[in-house]
């Protein structure tokens, strides 16, 4: 248990500091609220309105899926760095982890999470595209003033 002491008053410190920390901020801390620091702010930007929905749940399927990739390195990287100690046992664990998350991300994909906003559907410009123009009458070669000919080119 002797061991143990120095982590135990460790911790014990870190609580105490903040919770020292919270008390003195509630007690010293000034009280002058207003509409203007209740007000939403972001970037600068006052909202006029309330945004129009929350955030879909594909958002946070997103986000698990991408601390799942970086758990996955992180799952890699100590048998790339000493593969002759760990052995094949970490190899068959990483390969096992690697296709269950494969799997669950096939899923998540399969399930539409990303698949972002409306579909766009690709317009044709082919009608509004005239024989007439071509490279050489709708692109302004800039810098080439006072340039021999065959420079431009």
């Amino acid at each position: 248990m002797g061991q143990y002491l120095p982590i135990i008053v460790l911790l014990v410190l870190a609580t105490l500091f903040g919770a020292l920390s919270f008390g003195a901020s509630r007690l010293l801390a000034p009280r002058r609220p207003s509409a203007a620091k209740t007000a939403p702010y972001e970037c600068g930007i006052v909202p006029s309105r309330e945004p129009p929905e929350r955030f879909p749940v594909t958002f946070y399927v997103v986000a698990m899926l991408f601390i799942m990739f970086d758990i996955e390195l992180i799952f890699i990287y100590p048998f790339a760095v000493d593969r002759a100690y760990l052995g094949s046992y970490a190899l068959w664990e990483m390969i096992a982890f690697s296709v269950v998350f494969f799997a669950a991300f096939v899923y998540v994909v399969a399930r539409g999470a990303l698949e972002w906003g409306p579909v766009n559907v690709q317009r044709q410009l082919s009608p509004a595209v005239s024989a007439e123009r071509t490279s050489s009458s709708t692109i302004r070669r800039v810098g080439l003033e006072g340039r021999p000919e065959e420079s431009a080119a």
